[in-house]
């Protein structure tokens, strides 16, 4: 494997205990007040097309700029103020650099919420690039355009490329792409289905020492 293409929310963070919470107590039952949306089938997406997914769906009854400043505000508290970053992340990362494995931070969300994260836990630096999906005009997860995208950037065959998410949109994006899928498995998530993953992990223990093995 040459490269780790690792998404930020739900595995370098633990964003998502955070998201879940606010998506299905908040920013859900606001939007589509007539349904019963699982926080999972907008999980992975980036929050602009999380609306034009409600409002295809479903229907939205609030404004995309309402919808989208709620987001926005809820992010900044929550990379500010409350996520922490996986257990080992600085090892795990100064140890593939030490292999010579590119990594590659791959996220749905902005880069003005990923420089937040980057420059809370000191790891400007630490990735040989930064891919937000707002970076290309494509689809986004579960779509594998930006997966793709990344490997071009990192300068390897996806084939050869490792993949860690937390998702089902995202392992299924990671899949897609023909990437080798390490799935991270966490409570805020309950019971997804990450049977396309190649591996699924259940700790930051496991989720190291899988990718440290699957980089020798």
């Amino acid at each position: 494997m040459q490269a780790v293409l690792f998404d930020m929310d739900g595995v370098l963070v633990n964003s998502e205990d955070y998201w879940t919470e606010f998506e299905a107590d908040d920013i859900l039952p606001a939007a589509v007040p007539d349904a019963d949306v699982d926080v999972a089938e907008v999980t992975g997406m980036n929050y602009r097309e999380t609306y034009d997914y409600l409002e295809a769906e479903y229907g939205t009854a609030i404004s995309r700029e309402a919808f989208e400043d709620r987001f926005e505000e809820t992010a900044r508290e929550i990379y500010r103020e409350h996520v922490e970053a996986l257990d080992g992340l600085h090892d795990l990362l100064a140890e593939l650099d030490a292999r010579g494995v590119e990594r590659a931070l791959v996220s749905s969300s902005p880069h003005e919420w990923i420089s937040i994260v980057l420059e809370r836990f000191e790891l400007e630096g630490s990735f040989d690039h930064v891919i937000s999906a707002e970076d290309i005009d494509a689809a986004g997860k579960p779509e594998p355009d930006v997966f793709e995208y990344a490997a071009s950037e990192v300068g390897a065959p996806a084939e050869e490329c490792i993949v860690v998410e937390d998702s089902e949109n995202g392992v299924e994006a990671g899949a897609r792409a023909g990437a080798v899928v390490v799935a991270y498995r966490i409570d805020a998530h309950g019971d997804l289905d990450l049977s396309p993953a190649d591996e699924i992990v259940d700790s930051p223990a496991e989720l190291r020492e899988t990718v440290l093995e699957l980089t020798e």
